[in-house]
């Protein structure tokens, strides 16, 4: 599977697009949506070029979930596409996500386990929060939780 129009219009909404290169919160330099790979200080690029370098660099989730053989919607994948990109695969491997989706577990099982990756830094993150609720609610295919008072819930 690949990533559909809507999959990428929730990782540009949440990630950003800097033209110019700059130093993300861990100090690297980065470009575009979250681009790293060959950035250098000064550096601009087109708009274009920020999509491009998008769809390459989604590659790597589509590849951690299209070698679990697993059928995904497209909703689902696109959910754990944008998770795996913000997050890593490195978290997803190790994550009860990961443990819960082949264990097939109710979806909203899962989409409990995406919620649960909210912190920065050792600090619960309003925006991480809102990408989380984004991303279970694209996963299970309705809007389950929401954000009250600094918490996610669930309706």
């Amino acid at each position: 599977m690949t990533t559909s129009d809507k999959g990428f219009k929730l990782i540009k909404e949440f990630e950003g697009c800097k033209l110019y290169a700059y130093r993300c919160p861990a100090g690297v330099l980065t470009i575009g949506y979250g681009h790293t790979k060959g950035v250098k200080a000064g550096m601009a690029i087109t708009q274009d070029l920020a999509n491009k370098y998008l769809q390459e660099d989604v590659k790597f989730a589509e590849n951690a979930l299209n070698k679990m053989n697993i059928k995904f919607s497209q909703n689902e994948f696109d959910a754990l596409v944008s998770w795996i990109f913000n997050l890593g695969e490195g978290n997803f491997n190790s994550s009860t996500l990961k443990k819960k989706i082949l264990a097939k577990a109710p979806a909203y099982e899962i989409a409990d386990q995406i919620v649960k990756w909210t912190k920065a830094g050792g600090k619960v993150q309003t925006g991480l929060q809102k990408r989380r609720i984004a991303e279970a609610n694209m996963y299970i295919g309705h809007n389950m939780y929401y954000l009250d008072k600094g918490e996610i819930k669930k309706k």
